[in-house]
């Protein structure tokens, strides 16, 4: 195994994915740095299931994305790691289609195998 292929530790995963993040490319995101059987988890009251690997989580994405009639703003936490785990708050500031504009604010947890997220959970 060479340097560049060196697995990602969980800090360098926290770190890419804020940047990405960030920068507004959430899907590159997702295909770059989540492990191919990622389980998404949202809370019960949540506007979207849970989702289970990446062709799910795509789908989630894009259902999610569809209901933004705008964006005016947000933003993400630095993140802070633990371990295999790493969290990062984001707070989103959209009109949502039939339901106006809001701020949603969560606190995304992270888990890391072998440089890939295998798990993400958002609390709000």
């Amino acid at each position: 195994m060479t340097t560049s292929q060196k697995t990602m530790t969980t800090k360098d995963v926290a770190n890419r994915l804020v940047e990405l993040c960030r920068n507004g490319q959430i899907f590159t995101a997702q295909e770059e740095l989540y492990s191919d059987d990622i389980n998404s988890i949202e809370p019960a009251h949540g506007m979207l299931p849970s989702a289970k690997g990446k062709k799910a989580l795509n789908e989630k994405g894009a259902a999610f994305a569809a209901m933004i009639e705008e964006r005016h703003g947000g933003s993400f936490s630095d993140p802070i790691v633990a371990g295999n785990y790493f969290t990062s708050a984001m707070v989103l500031d959209a009109t949502i289609k039939g339901q106006g504009r809001m701020t949603m604010e969560e606190l995304c947890v992270y888990e890391v195998k072998d440089g890939k997220i295998v798990t993400e959970q958002f609390f709000f």
